[in-house]
């Protein structure tokens, strides 16, 4: 019974999200997890970033324009792109760092820069906007209730002046809104000059979002080396709309990936890089199987090349067992303490009264 359990706790944990097809199958980004002390302050000041390493970062020779098929030019456009997460939110974090000759913005409506992001936390793919969905009549508008509720399309507007951070190209315009997104733009142009952008964001990824509100929302668990769908696009408008210029720069190598969660990339949640942690780290975490019988499994999760597991459950018995099922004799809260060693060291984690039974 010890073990089965324990065999699918981590049976769900590894096979959580079955991944649908992909663009550029081949190739795998990485999005850098950020310790808990370092949460980037959604500012617009880059300087919480500078821990990531260039590697982390997707610049324009990663995209291709798919519209035009024009070639990159670093004096008309130029971006960087770095994605980070944190263990324990189901969050997002994006820097967009970006370089144009000629930013266009201030229209109330869609005209002007844009960067487009589409997300598909559990990697179920398919289209997420009724107009791709081959399924749906012309005249069939019951889809538009389904739009972005799989995968999500967030138009970013690159900088947004008298308007919104960004549009949600779905039926839930609220998961654009606190506590589900925040944003944070610095720059220092006019409309249709030069320079530099610095844009700051998180966004919650949803396996549902429903139109109706966050009631019956089912936000996508991000799991260390969990692999989630996600691609953006960089919509360029140089000049006015009766003479401008047009770049869409896809870093799906796609058009057609702002709806169609099948069209995008795949993205890796990283661990926590070793020279954020200690030499060895104890942690853990556990469920209660059955309350009546006061059934409760430990599952530890603590780092380091450890060998020696002692748990201390608090009424007086201990176990060796690196994830031990125990049955307390009596109804209360404890306090469990688990020590770890190994040729690194050791190290203990105890918790208080978090195990209560009844």
């Amino acid at each position: 019974m010890r073990l089965t359990f324990v065999s699918l706790i981590l049976l769900l944990t590894v096979h959580a999200h079955p991944c649908s097809a992909f663009a550029r199958p081949d190739v795998e980004f990485r999005v850098f997890q950020f310790p808990r002390t370092m949460i980037p302050c959604i500012d617009g000041d880059p300087s919480d970033w500078t821990a990531v390493p260039d590697s982390f970062r997707i610049g324009l020779d990663q995209l291709e324009e798919t519209v035009n098929h024009t070639t990159p030019d670093r004096k008309n456009l130029d971006v960087r792109v770095t994605f980070g997460w944190v263990k324990g939110l189901d969050r997002l974090y994006v820097l967009y760092e970006a370089y144009d000759d000629c930013w266009e913005f201030g229209m109330p409506g869609l005209d002007g820069d844009i960067f487009e992001l589409v997300v598909d936390g559990d990697c179920s793919g398919g289209p997420l906007i009724p107009e791709l969905r081959t399924d749906l009549k012309m005249d069939d508008r019951s889809g538009y209730l389904f739009r972005g509720v799989h995968a999500q399309n967030y138009h970013i507007f690159t900088p947004a002046e008298d308007k919104a951070w960004c549009m949600v190209w779905g039926c839930q315009p609220w998961i654009a809104e606190l506590p589900w997104a925040n944003a944070a733009c610095s720059y220092s142009f006019h409309p249709g000059e030069s320079g530099h952008l610095v844009l700051e964001f998180w966004i919650t990824p949803f396996d549902y979002a429903p139109f109706e509100g966050a009631g019956r929302a089912t936000v996508s668990r991000l799991e260390e080396n969990g692999i989630i769908g996600l691609s953006f696009t960089v919509l360029d408008h140089d000049g006015p709309p009766d003479r401008h210029r047009f770049g869409f720069w896809s870093l799906s190598h796609t058009t057609t990936m702002y709806g169609n969660a099948s069209e995008l990339v795949k993205f890796r949640l990283m661990p926590l890089e070793n020279r954020f942690r200690k030499p060895v780290e104890a942690d853990w975490t556990f469920r209660v199987v059955d309350m009546d019988r006061r059934l409760v499994a430990f599952i530890d999760r603590s780092h380091g090349p450890n060998t020696s597991w002692r748990w201390e459950f608090g009424d007086g018995t201990v176990s060796t067992e690196r994830n031990p099922v125990h049955i307390y004799e009596r109804p209360g809260s404890y306090v469990v303490v688990l020590t770890v060693g190994g040729p690194a060291g050791s190290a203990r984690m105890a918790k208080v009264w978090d195990v209560t039974v009844k």
